[in-house]
């Protein structure tokens, strides 16, 4: 609170009959109250803001590239995703079927359910946008696909997609 300093002397003195000079009047201001606002302040922003967790995704890598997996090719859905962002899937060595991206978390959810050991292996053209390949893997995620392997989409694939047409 604020607080005037109103001791000593003021007006004329008594004694002599001679005016004095008015003394200033000194203001405090006590900072207390401010600062205990400031402080909680402080901490009811501190409380009440939300913590971001950082939205990632862990990745497995083999420990080195001499490393060979067998699988069984009745276990294994390959995904090919070319440069305009088309999406083709086949099991085991069937012909390549196209699915719209609306479409591909039903078909995940349903190969997954028909075959629990299936291990998804997503081949994306390197001219493609980064972009497809991530709203891909999102689609893995949200479909509890937890066996999937990343890697680039080499020439026989594009010539196994070009007799499609």
């Amino acid at each position: 609170m604020g607080m005037v300093d109103t001791s000593g002397p003021r007006g004329h003195d008594r004694k002599k009959g001679k005016r004095k000079k008015k003394r200033r009047i000194g203001v405090k201001i006590d900072n207390t109250p401010m600062v205990d606002v400031a402080f909680l302040l402080l901490t009811f922003f501190m409380l009440t803001t939300t913590m971001n967790k950082p939205q990632t995704m862990e990745i497995n890598l083999p420990p080195s590239n001499d490393v060979n997996v067998e699988v069984a090719q009745s276990n294994l859905m390959t995904i090919r995703v070319k440069e305009d962002g088309t999406i083709y899937w086949n099991v085991a060595v069937e012909d390549p079927q196209k699915v719209a991206f609306k479409d591909f978390r039903k078909l995940l959810e349903q190969k997954n359910q028909e075959n629990p050991r299936l291990i998804t292996l997503i081949k994306i053209d390197r001219k493609g946008k980064y972009s497809m390949m991530v709203d891909i893997m999102d689609e893995l995620n949200v479909a509890n696909v937890t066996r999937f392997s990343l890697a680039p989409m080499q020439d026989a694939d594009k010539r196994i997609l070009a007799k499609l047409m």
